[in-house]
């Protein structure tokens, strides 16, 4: 069963040129290597990294890309993929 994705509502802060970063958390590696599959065929960028201390996951990696391209990867990986959340990164 493919759980909805929860979309975050941090908009991150003012000021900084730094580009916010989002993390996309999965229950297991083969749903980040699945999300992987899916991410490269629709030409998104993100990059794996392991899961930011401060975020519980049952897998050590996730998927991190820009807060700019979170609708692009949430529409991507929609009912293809359970995904446990997305954050904004620590």
């Amino acid at each position: 069963m493919v759980a909805p994705i929860k979309l975050s509502n941090d908009k991150g802060g003012e000021g900084g040129m730094e580009e916010k970063q989002k993390v996309a958390i999965f229950e297991s590696i083969y749903h980040v290597l699945c999300a992987e599959k899916i991410l490269v065929e629709k030409g998104l960028n993100y990059k794996i990294i392991p899961v930011p201390r401060q975020l519980s996951s049952d897998c050590g990696v996730c998927l991190k890309f820009s807060a700019d391209s979170e609708e692009a990867v949430i529409i991507a990986l929609q009912g293809k993929v359970t995904v446990e959340g997305v954050y904004p990164l620590p």
